[in-house]
């Protein structure tokens, strides 16, 4: 009794941030159904009893984690979105979103498409999490791209919300290709298509 006592008032030895980073690239490599708890503890460098004692469960811990991406993510899009033309606005979103699918300091793609890509139906929360945040972001282009319309900043026929769609669409399709081996100069290049048929400047 005296030593579980003293286990259970030890300090955590851990920084739950440098875990919860560890949690998302396991997540984000083999989806949430794929990333077993001996891939999650030995990523994160802590054993069971610690995860479920700090996150509550698996489910919880993926939130945790894709909470913390999910921050990163939204400040990107935000930042895109303060650029002063629609056009500036959509290219560097999806610039941004190229390089950071591609980029080589995490695994290929965005965690939010392949971190639930086939769920089965006892794990449809998990799909619902990654589907609103998603949204979120779409939601985001929307408004700025609403305003675009306002100041006449949209080409006369082009609907803030159907164009918003679209970019989100693209994005998310490049987030495939990437995760299959696709390049950033390719993935450039095809915004650079996009760019010239919905926005000619």
């Amino acid at each position: 009794m005296g030593t579980e006592t003293q286990t259970a008032g030890r300090p955590r030895a851990f920084d739950e941030e440098t875990v919860l980073d560890r949690a998302a690239e396991v997540f984000w490599r083999h989806g949430y159904e794929g990333a077993s708890l001996s891939a999650l503890t030995g990523a994160m460098g802590i054993n069971r009893p610690s995860l479920y004692s700090t996150f509550g469960s698996k489910e919880q811990l993926f939130r945790r984690a894709f909470d913390r991406y999910h921050e990163t993510q939204v400040a990107k899009a935000r930042a895109a979105m303060e650029q002063p033309t629609a056009y500036a606005a959509i290219e560097a979103f999806l610039r941004s979103s190229a390089d950071g699918l591609t980029a080589d300091d995490h695994p290929a793609g965005c965690l939010s498409v392949q971190g639930g890509l086939a769920c089965s139906p006892e794990n449809a929360r998990i799909s619902e999490v990654l589907a609103a945040g998603r949204a979120a972001t779409e939601s985001a282009l929307v408004e700025r791209l609403s305003r675009a319309a306002r100041e006449g900043d949209l080409p006369d026929g082009v609907e803030a919300r159907s164009l918003a769609r679209f970019v989100m669409a693209l994005s998310e399709g490049h987030a495939v290709h990437a995760a299959a081996g696709a390049s950033r100069e390719e993935l450039q290049a095809s915004v650079d298509v996009a760019l010239r048929a919905v926005l000619p400047r």
